[in-house]
């Protein structure tokens, strides 16, 4: 029962991190499809892909130090830096599954401003993200 509270606390934190994540995925995104890029290409492909980029690292910051902290042995950049990596890859996977929702919901309510999208995207792929990082980014360590 324990466990299963630890992982309660884990996801509640996960969450709210993954709020301040969407908030700098929308503003970032909202950046570069408005103001940088005007192309189909550029508001669907490239600035998710950018604002991906933003909010992983937002994301990470907080899963390092704040939500499994427990789970890191010795904190230095090395450390850092190899996290970082499994935290990016996982987010890949997750960000191809967001952006396979993306695409779906452009194509089926082609009305739906990319905004909208890409919230109702990150939405369905939010769970991938916790399980990956609950279970392999930062998984427990064996003894």
């Amino acid at each position: 029962m324990a466990k299963l509270g630890m992982i309660a606390r884990r996801f509640a934190g996960f969450s709210a991190s993954s709020l301040l994540g969407t908030v700098v995925d929308m503003l970032i995104l909202w950046i570069c499809s408005d103001f940088l890029f005007r192309s189909d290409f550029g508001q669907f492909y490239l600035s998710p892909f950018i604002s991906f980029e933003f909010a992983v690292l937002t994301n990470f910051s907080f899963a390092y130090y704040f939500i499994w902290k427990d789970r890191i042995s010795k904190r230095s950049v090395r450390s850092f830096f190899r996290h970082y990596g499994g935290y990016n890859a996982s987010c890949t996977l997750v960000f191809l599954i967001k952006m396979g929702f993306l695409t779906l919901f452009h194509h089926f309510f082609p009305s739906w401003d990319v905004l909208i999208c890409n919230i109702v995207a990150l939405c369905c792929s939010g769970t991938a993200n916790f399980v990956m990082n609950e279970w392999v980014v930062f998984r427990k360590k064996k003894n």
